[in-house]
């Protein structure tokens, strides 16, 4: 990859590249053993940049040393000798200063004591990188092996430091298990546990381990001006995560402009982003400021990106580049300082192997990505959102409801919640309407958690009844979830809407009653 770099970045090389993130970003959000996760991240990082070595270096703040946590390519008498006091040798002149550094020859580098790798007999090259959460200093990553060409070290440096942010909430965790405390360079507010709280203003709730580590990454790319893509099926919360980064960080009392690029057609999409002059087209009857100029100093929230048409893309990509653009039937190039949050449902990775969405706005875009589990994948925070809007409905309808039975929560733990939480937001307001007490029960559910499991199979079933009933499980749920819409549905399970249609008729699915 880095040599595809060096020589030109081009798609190929960019796919590498996301695909090397991506692979990583799964790792580290889908691993529920920390132990596991990043040994997996360090061995795909050496094989991604072509060295023999790879480590993660922790910092404890405690006796201010740092040492090697995890490594690739050291024996365990290595990993021991490779302990550095802050400010010693390269490890610890990168934690201590906060900064990278990329050395192409460490036998000419005054400050490589190369510890780890035993007397410096051979010439190598090494690259290392601070892990930070805020302005806190939780460790270092580093890479080393055969010598390589300068520029190819600092693109590895800067494919490093999106890895060490990817992994700041991952290193957090592992120091608080180690019992050491997190930060070296000034303790940081985001590090505290006050996940409710934090951000509470966007209504984002959640106390899982999945929810810390999205917290977390708020918290770490807020005050950033860096591209952020939130990834997550419709209903996880994509836009309330996009406005806690705005009201969070240094560009709170600015503008944020909302766009939901799947709301608008494509002959007014151009128009609302960039704005048109006098007489652009019929109707233009004055000039008109569009949605990036609107959040010029402010933040920018690109909802359902892959939505829009290739053309567009081509536009985007221009915008996110240069920061400038021109008005519909003008030629005088604006410039904007915004920050662009985009947000997609769709995979947009699979969509750049299909060549139905450019590779180099997606890279743009994926410079931080966030990922929003569904809720059937975090069902220990049901509860507290449930409770959470139980509160504000009760409230709005004037209605004194505190609790919500346990026969209740039972039965909405064994809900798949296609529609996620807004789904579960809906649930709660139709049981408030038809509370007639103080406590929520099965009775004042919808009808989609009440109903009895009709359609389970017969005892000793044969086969085909068996796939006919999974696969009636599966059309419903995309159905509920696109509100009965085909074409909708079609796209979530990647099949076509003749052949979704075709299975809905033979399997006597009433789209009128999920509808």
């Amino acid at each position: 990859m880095l040599e595809t770099a060096c020589a030109g970045r081009d798609e190929v090389g960019d796919y590498r590249e996301i695909d090397v993130l991506n692979r990583i970003a799964a790792v580290t959000a889908g691993s529920g053993d920390i132990a596991e996760a990043l040994p997996l991240v360090l061995d795909l990082l050496s094989d991604a940049l072509h060295m023999q070595c790879a480590a993660l270096s922790l910092l404890d703040q405690e006796n201010g040393k740092i040492y090697i946590d995890f490594a690739k390519g050291l024996s365990g008498e290595q990993i021991d000798r490779g302990q550095y006091r802050l400010g010693e040798g390269v490890t610890g002149k990168v934690a201590a200063t906060g900064r990278p550094a990329v050395i192409p020859h460490t036998l000419k580098s005054p400050d490589y004591l190369g510890r780890a790798g035993g007397k410096r007999i051979r010439d190598s090259s090494f690259v290392c990188v601070p892990v930070k959460l805020g302005d806190a200093i939780l460790g270092v990553i580093s890479v080393g092996g055969d010598c390589r060409l300068e520029p190819e070290l600092h693109e590895g440096a800067r494919i490093l430091g999106i890895v060490a942010a990817l992994l700041a909430h991952v290193v957090k965790v592992r120091l608080q298990a180690k019992g050491r405390r997190p930060g070296a360079v000034g303790e940081d507010e985001c590090l505290r546990e006050e996940p409710r709280e934090r951000f509470a203003s966007a209504h984002i709730i959640g106390r899982s381990r999945e929810m810390q580590i999205v917290f977390d990454q708020i918290a770490q790319v807020a005050n950033s001006s860096s591209t952020v893509l939130i990834n997550g099926e419709t209903g996880t919360g994509k836009e309330l995560v996009a406005r806690a980064l705005h009201y969070s960080g240094s560009r709170a009392d600015k503008p944020f402009i909302r766009v939901n690029c799947a709301a608008l057609p494509e002959s007014l999409i151009e128009s609302e982003l960039f704005g048109h002059e006098k007489g652009a087209f019929t109707g233009a009857v004055a000039a008109r400021a569009g949605r990036f100029e609107r959040a010029d100093g402010g933040s920018i929230f690109l909802d359902e990106i892959g939505d829009v048409s290739p053309l567009m893309q081509v536009k985007l990509l221009r915008v996110l580049q240069e920061r400038e653009f021109e008005r519909v039937g003008g030629n005088r190039t604006i410039g904007v300082d915004v920050r662009v949050i985009a947000a997609t449902h769709r995979d947009l990775f699979a969509m750049t192997r299909a060549g139905t969405f450019r590779g180099d706005l997606f890279y743009r875009i994926n410079v931080f990505p966030i990922y929003l589990l569904p809720l059937r994948k975090r069902l220990s925070d049901l509860p507290l959102l449930a409770e959470h809007f139980l509160d504000k409905y009760a409230a709005g309808a004037g209605k004194n409801i505190v609790t919500i039975s346990p026969e209740a929560l039972d039965m909405m733990n064994r809900h798949s919640w296609p529609g996620n939480v807004r789904e579960l937001e809906n649930c709660m307001e139709h049981a408030v309407i038809l509370a007639d007490g103080p406590m929520i029960r099965p009775e004042h559910l919808p009808a989609s958690l009440r109903a009895p499991p009709d359609d389970l199979p017969p005892p000793n079933a044969d086969f085909k009844t068996l796939v006919d009933n999974y696969e009636r499980g599966l059309l419903i749920d995309a159905l509920k979830a696109t509100g009965g819409n085909i074409t909708r549905a079609a796209e979530r399970l990647r099949a076509t809407p003749r052949m979704i249609s075709y299975r809905v008729r033979q399997l006597d699915i009433d789209i009128s009653a999920i509808r």
